[in-house]
């Protein structure tokens, strides 16, 4: 997890023990926790019927587009 202020993101990536990865050359100086992960966890039964769900209406036509999501998100962090 990769934490900067008020926000996290995570990112996953291999390493080879020795050579430092690629994903952390541009991270800005901080303090990180890196945590091993030998199998990335399942996902639940709710999480596989929602990601059905979204592609099938994408599928359906019913996407939005980047810019359109923006002005969704900008709407509600205005309000």
């Amino acid at each position: 997890m990769v934490c900067s202020g008020m926000t996290a993101a995570r990112s996953t990536f291999r390493w080879n023990g020795k050579d430092l990865p690629e994903e952390l050359r541009d991270v800005p100086p901080g303090t990180y926790a890196f945590e091993s992960i030998d199998q990335l966890p399942s996902l639940t039964d709710e999480e596989e019927a929602g990601l059905s769900t979204a592609l099938a209406s994408l599928r359906a036509g019913k996407g939005r587009t980047l810019e359109q999501v923006r002005q969704t998100i900008d709407a509600i962090l205005r309000r």
